[in-house]
């Protein structure tokens, strides 16, 4: 049993918040006040993508007028290309939503007000040029969101309306990517299921978030007979299941719920017939009105368009526990329980710099975010010893510490298991020697935590168990 503690100390201290998070750097901002705003929020700008044509790096963002491109090759040099702009179909203060995704040297937009319609437009021509080649209603008229496996060559719009029919999903064969061809729409006879505001796909593999009724799988490969792979229907802090994005790995899924207070959630896929939440985390913003909207993963790091918090960027060297390492508020008004700030998030440029589109305020580019985690090593290097007793404890414990020298402004933090901040109990300064610090706990439940004494060169965990 204490070889196990022992295991679960050092995971846990390998993936503590090792680094205090970082604002990032912040290149170039694009808004253009003529543009007309949404009758709902005052809003003027939606989703945004990335794309890589003729060596260089361009961002597209949606605004209630249609789409806008941006070279955005030159970092802080950026620049809107007018000429490249398309109208969409349906635009005004009635429309809110718009998506995009690129295949192919072409991108595919929709919308999800007024009278709208697929278009596909011809971006191979950038940056001089951009030709609309595909304007119809006859596939999708409107839609909420699209996701294109680019592998499979097929199209995933979720939301759909066409004509005075809805659907949760249609699937579209891009064999030919200006004359996409519909192989299902769902639900029908083979395929029960609820509304789906968003999806990911790997390997045929859908990953469904449908709002209120949670989360579904299911198996595209034979769109003629799908399979329900596993469901989520009930789970810790459940909300308005948004978005989410795959781990590298195939493990976990990192989930949004489009509800404030509700966390972000890691959620354990590896077997669909037991998908379950592992871990929540957060912005870490304190309002309790939090509330994250859309959300990638680049290699090691999730990136998350937060509305009011703006971006937020955590470190996932363990996917299960992931660390907020940096931020940048784009929405500096205060947090009124309401859906404002940072829509979209796009990291997967070349460059590995970040596009986030805010819903008032634009186009937000920002350098690469760099971030080395510190090794468990290195937690070691602080010039004092401590343990803790009572160990197991109740609502109070004393820190006895030998230290090496005196070492000011230390941090006294409590985490759970997962590496989550659970209370800030207060600083202390070490002087050279033997000293005691007595610590409340107050009401807690019982498991196990780490107890950190946290400063800006040095940081020191002890394992600590609570008990009833």
């Amino acid at each position: 049993m204490k070889s196990l503690l022992a295991s679960l100390c050092i995971l846990l201290a390998s993936h503590l918040l090792l680094a205090q998070a970082e604002e990032a750097t912040m290149l170039y901002n694009w808004h253009n006040d003529d543009i007309t705003p949404t009758s709902w929020l005052g809003s003027r700008y939606n989703d945004i993508w990335g794309v890589e044509v003729n060596g260089q790096e361009f961002a597209i963002m949606g605004g209630t007028d249609g789409v806008h491109f941006f070279n955005v090759t030159e970092g802080a040099d950026s620049e809107e290309l007018p000429d490249a702009f398309v109208p969409g179909t349906a635009g005004g203060s009635n429309l809110v939503h718009r998506d995009y995704h690129a295949y192919n040297g072409y991108l595919y937009t929709v919308a999800d007000e007024g009278s709208s319609t697929l278009q596909i437009i011809d971006i191979s021509d950038l940056p001089n040029s951009t030709t609309l080649v595909y304007n119809e209603s006859d596939l999708i008229r409107r839609a909420h969101n699209v996701f294109i496996e680019e592998s499979q060559a097929r199209l995933y719009a979720c939301g759909v309306s066409v004509g005075s029919t809805n659907y949760a999903l249609s699937v579209l064969s891009l064999d030919d990517p200006t004359s996409p061809v519909v192989l299902g729409s769902f639900p029908n006879a083979n395929l029960s299921i609820p509304y789906v505001h968003d999806i990911y796909v790997k390997d045929n593999i859908a990953y469904l978030n449908c709002g209120t009724s949670g989360f579904y799988v299911v198996d595209f490969t034979d769109t003629d007979n799908p399979v329900l792979l596993g469901t989520m229907t009930d789970y810790e802090q459940q909300g308005y299941n948004h978005s989410g994005w795959l781990h590298p790995d195939g493990q976990y899924y990192y989930l949004a719920d489009e509800t404030h207070g509700k966390d972000l959630k890691v959620v354990d896929v590896s077997d669909f017939s037991d998908i379950h939440v592992v871990s929540t985390f957060s912005a870490e913003s304190g309002h309790p009105s939090e509330i994250a909207h859309n959300l990638i993963v680049r290699d090691d790091k999730l990136y998350v368009s937060y509305y009011y918090d703006g971006l937020q960027v955590f470190d996932l060297s363990n996917p299960a526990a992931p660390v907020r390492i940096a931020y940048y508020d784009t929405y500096d008004q205060p947090n009124d329980a309401s859906y404002r700030g940072a829509w979209g998030v796009y990291p997967l440029l070349p460059s590995g710099n970040v596009l986030l589109s805010d819903m008032h305020n634009g186009l937000f580019l920002f350098e690469k975010i760099e971030y080395t985690p510190v090794s468990a090593q290195e937690i070691q290097l602080a010039p004092f010893q401590m343990n803790v007793f009572p160990n197991p404890a109740q609502e109070s414990v004393t820190l006895a510490i030998q230290s090496e020298a005196a070492v000011d402004d230390l941090q006294i933090n409590l985490y759970d298991f997962s590496g989550r901040l659970v209370k800030q109990l207060g600083q202390t300064n070490l002087l050279k020697g033997q000293q005691q610090v007595e610590i409340s706990l107050g009401k807690l439940p019982a498991g196990l935590f780490q107890l950190g004494l946290e400063g800006s060169a040095f940081r020191k965990y002890v394992s600590l168990t609570v008990a009833h």
